[in-house]
């Protein structure tokens, strides 16, 4: 025991020594003079005019590419891992539950990804396909789907990006839109398609990822109205009949991007070739030390502009892209065969980007073994935990240091292995990020999180975390090719003028900017503005406010605003994202309604944790639904969301008076969230619409 008395005392007192004072907090933004609207503008404190691309010569997508492929050529680039077992499992209740065992990652070089692009493109212009027409990526991420990119940028073919998760109505209006004559998908996207086969108006050639194309004796097949053919054999095509390339300028569309739709049906936006460069240029001038020895673990779908940024981003750097799923993520996941090897853990990645609700996984997983295996190991997590926080906190006597390597050691190092032991840096979009969960993530991974701010209409460029700013619930400065500015919002009363910091509406202006909405003129024109400077602006309908550090902080969203019966106003989001933290909480909405005087919540429940509260609680239950529908459970959620309430200190008003619990979670494919996890508010109060009305009734 005294042996490790002294291994605890000795980096404490060598941390007190050795540690120096802290220095002056570093100036991140500030203040520039930009045209257009009067507002509040901010630049990157480091760049004096916004940045269009980190690569002498480099002004395309395409032309990133060959850069890499020429300068990295017999590196690893892409990687998958191969399928060792597939079983079927059985839960209690009668569930069966698929299992896989996969294993290592089997990977391609630079050059031979080159060299599959470059048959790809040929293939796809024997077969018929010109630049003037649009091909649709239909498909998850897989490296098939990265290829096929690339393929279409060396053939300036403009790519309409369709979220695997799309539902019938929606993915119907993307593709007959823009006018699809080729689809590129995977067996499962084949099958939808060859379900709405009718309902499509241009589509000719449907290409797909897999060998084993399926239905091929379906009537459309057969009759000629669609050519379907594999993958392979269009590289196989192209192989043998080799085209050259036909190399986009920056201006020309790279990419429609569908977004899947908050509201209503999706908008394509139109992002060119120079729009992306600009972006993935900034991250890498703000992620330090990036380089050909760093590992990506790509997982999220490609579909949404911040994967397909972060994975040409890689590729520009020289660095390998693993791929995984989020249900094969980690150990522990749903699909992985108990004593497996979770993507992570295979891959060991050096750098990921994340959604909020997957790192609120992690956290609550983390916290649920802490609490479970109780004693000695929660008091040591506790204590570790502490110093970590005092020391970002900028207690003098925090855990840096020596006592820093000591407690990654000894509690922190497992916490790591859930993602592979080696990440040094996360990148958190798609949605806010909770104070508690960045800084839980933050302390227990060792590693810096980049909170970004963005949109599909900005190419997911905005603002974003440098690597040392350890402050929480904020979403960084201003990227390098983009300014911020915030205009006066007086019905919200949001004003730049207003003390201690400069609030109002956000807008974003620079070369990330993007053209508009495919084929919606008018809703271009609502959102999108060109200054008299020619720079092109982006209203987002978002509130924030800047730090005298230069630091943006979402504080509101115009959408998100209901004023309640006497008056107050109620921002949902900013609710949400305080409930959130709430170890009961898997999801939440919460719902207000003018004509009443407080606000209700739909609370998807968080089902280990209630069902560890109601075994020690005693109390039975024939399954998860009948839990949820109990008083007593109803009760014991509710009273955690005030106290998440009072901690954070929202009003009375904004605390939901009453809540409904809801035993299914949310997916993408049930249509209430999208293929980020953000909330789909409308397609929520319509399919609850009875709850919600029962909430208010009983009042």
């Amino acid at each position: 025991m005294s042996a490790y008395i002294v291994g605890v005392i000795v980096p404490l007192l060598a941390t007190f020594l050795f540690r120096s004072s802290k220095g002056q907090k570093k100036q991140r933004g500030v203040p520039v003079e930009v045209g257009g609207e009067d507002g509040y503008a901010v630049r990157n404190a480091g760049f004096t005019e916004v940045l269009g691309t980190a690569w002498e010569g480099v002004t395309t997508l395409a032309e990133l590419f060959e850069y890499a492929c020429g300068k990295h050529g017999d590196k690893p680039l892409l990687g998958t891992r191969a399928l060792i077992s597939r079983d079927m499992q059985v839960s209690d209740d009668g569930r069966s539950f698929e299992k896989l065992h996969l294993g290592d990652y089997h990977w391609l070089t630079y050059q031979q990804v080159f060299l599959r692009v470059s048959h790809f493109a040929s293939g796809l212009a024997h077969l018929g396909h010109s630049r003037a027409e649009r091909v649709a990526i239909f498909a998850d991420t897989r490296p098939e789907w990265f290829i096929s990119l690339q393929a279409c940028f060396r053939r300036n073919v403009t790519v309409v990006t369709i979220y695997a998760s799309l539902g019938e109505e929606a993915l119907c209006h993307s593709l007959n839109e823009t006018e699809v004559t080729t689809v590129i998908c995977g067996n499962k996207e084949f099958k939808k398609l060859l379900e709405i086969s009718g309902q499509l108006d241009t589509v000719k050639r449907v290409i797909c990822m897999d060998d084993d194309i399926p239905s091929l004796d379906s009537p459309v097949v057969q009759s000629g109205h669609w050519k379907a053919i594999s993958f392979p054999d269009v590289e196989k095509l192209g192989q043998s009949n080799p085209v050259d390339a036909d190399l986009p300028l920056p201006a020309d569309v790279a990419v429609i991007m569908y977004t899947s739709g908050s509201t209503g049906l999706p908008k394509g936006v139109m992002m060119t070739h120079a729009n992306v460069l600009a972006v993935v240029s900034s991250v890498m001038l703000i992620v330090p030390g990036v380089g050909s020895k760093d590992v990506y673990l790509a997982y999220l779908p490609l579909a949404h502009i911040l994967e397909l940024a972060a994975e040409n981003f890689i590729t520009g750097i020289g660095g390998s892209i693993g791929y995984g799923t989020p249900l094969t993520l980690t150990d522990t996941s749903n699909k992985i065969k108990k004593g497996t090897y979770g993507d992570a853990t295979a891959l060991k990645p050096t750098l990921m980007a994340a959604v909020p609700a997957i790192l609120d996984r992690v956290r609550d997983g983390v916290r649920k073994k802490v609490d479970a295996k109780g004693g000695l190991a929660k008091i040591l997590f506790d204590l570790a935990y502490g110093r970590r926080l005092s020391a970002i906190n900028g207690s003098w006597f925090g855990a840096w240091g020596l006592e820093k390597l000591l407690w990654d050691f000894l509690v922190f190092r497992k916490v790591k292995a859930i993602l592979g032991g080696r990440i040094r840096f996360l990148l958190s979009g798609g949605a806010p990020l909770s104070g508690d969960t960045q800084r839980f993530i933050n302390i227990c991974l060792g590693a810096p999180i980049g909170q970004g701010y963005g949109l599909t209409e900005t190419c997911a460029g905005g603002t974003f975390s440098e690597y040392d700013d350890t402050s929480v619930g904020r979403v960084g400065t201003p990227i390098p090719s983009s300014y911020i500015k915030l205009i006066d919002w007086p019905e919200g009363g949001y004003l730049t003028s207003d003390s201690p910091m400069p609030r109002g509406e956000i807008v974003i202006g620079g070369p990330n900017v993007t053209v508009g909405y495919f084929k919606n003129e008018a809703k271009t024109k609502e959102v999108y503005k060109v200054d008299e400077r020619g720079m092109r602006w982006f209203y987002t309908g978002d509130i924030g406010q800047f730090h005298p550090d230069g630091c943006l902080e979402i504080i509101d969203r115009k959408k998100d605003i209901v004023k309640l019966q006497h008056g107050e106003y109620v921002s949902l989001g900013k609710v949400e994202a305080v409930l959130s933290v709430s170890p009961y909480v898997d999801n939440i909405m919460v719902h207000a309604d003018p004509f009443h005087s407080f606000c209700v919540a739909l609370v998807v429940a968080a089902q280990p944790a209630l069902e560890e509260w109601a075994s020690k609680q005693g109390i039975a239950f024939t399954d998860f639904a009948d839990l949820c529908g109990k008083k007593e459970t109803i009760t014991e959620v509710h009273s955690s969301l005030v106290q998440a309430g009072k901690k954070a200190r929202l009003e009375k008003f904004e605390v939901p008076g009453k809540i409904k619990l809801v035993s299914e979670p949310w997916t993408p494919e049930s249509g209430l969230v999208t293929a980020a996890l953000k909330l789909k508010r409308e397609a929520i109060r319509k399919a609850f619409s009875e709850e919600l009305a029962k909430l208010y009734e009983s009042s």
